[in-house]
């Protein structure tokens, strides 16, 4: 089991050090920051970090999440809000056993003030919350820390019924290779493509209509090669639509002129 902790839009170069001491002190060493707001190598992050600087000198830089987690064949989002069109948060006694099932697991944390939005939720497979007292605004450095010993350091075991997963969340991936991030984009640009082609949803909805189908997909732990069949599903209504736009002396809409089943 792997785990890359991606920060996103850190705005103090303190809490992007002390969070790479809090993921050595739980056993991490992939840290990958997205678009940052401050020099997170400079004196106060390594002051904070201590022995974790090597950390800072290792971190991967980018400028946007999806290129973050492209590796990745599981990404679990941390929040404490619920979202109406998304996935509600898990318990992370839940997520452990996805987390353990997984290659590679990226643990996403937003800016410290706002902490993730909704364009950046949408690409995770899974939403954490830590739970805590009612106030729920944890520090970067100990929301990392609190998420690393989760799944590095707590003694392994089924969730407790307290926190057994409601009817409808992700309760375990089956024990087989998860698709990757950049193949589950791929299979929502695409699905996107072909709601917006049949006329299923219009520009206006098509976010928040896609944001539905995220969720229900997601909860189906796709393989790659399940990807490749559902992809091949949709090339087969593009290549129909245009087989209907010409017979009815309309332009194509770009649709492919053979269609393969199977990438």
């Amino acid at each position: 089991m792997k785990l890359a902790v991606v920060l996103v839009s850190p705005k103090t170069s303190g809490n992007v050090g002390a969070a790479a001491r809090a993921m050595l002190n739980m056993g991490a060493d992939d840290l990958r920051i997205v678009a940052p707001r401050c020099d997170y190598k400079d004196s106060a992050s390594r002051a904070m970090a201590v022995h974790a600087a090597l950390l800072l000198e290792r971190a991967q830089v980018y400028t946007e999440l999806k290129d973050a987690i492209q590796d990745c064949d599981l990404v679990v989002g941390t929040s404490a809000r619920v979202r109406a069109d998304l996935a509600p948060p898990q318990h992370p006694a839940q997520v452990r056993p996805l987390v353990r099932g997984a290659d590679l697991t990226a643990l996403v944390f937003g800016p410290e003030e706002s902490g993730l939005n909704n364009a950046d939720l949408e690409l995770c497979r899974v939403i954490m919350q830590v739970p805590t007292a009612a106030y729920a605004s944890l520090n970067l450095a100990q929301a990392v820390l609190l998420s690393c010993y989760e799944f590095l350091q707590s003694e392994s075991g089924p969730p407790s019924p307290d926190h057994a997963p409601e009817a409808g969340h992700i309760s375990s991936f089956p024990a087989r290779k998860l698709a990757l991030s950049s193949e589950m984009e791929g299979l929502y640009g695409h699905l996107r493509d072909v709601m917006m082609l049949t006329g299923y949803t219009d520009a206006v909805r098509a976010r928040h209509t896609l944001r539905l189908w995220r969720v229900a997909l997601d909860r189906g732990a796709f393989s790659s090669a399940e990807v490749r069949l559902v992809r091949g599903l949709l090339r087969q209504v593009q290549w129909k639509v245009g087989r209907v736009q010409q017979a009815a002396g309309q332009e194509p809409s770009g649709q492919p002129e053979t269609l393969p089943i199977d990438e």
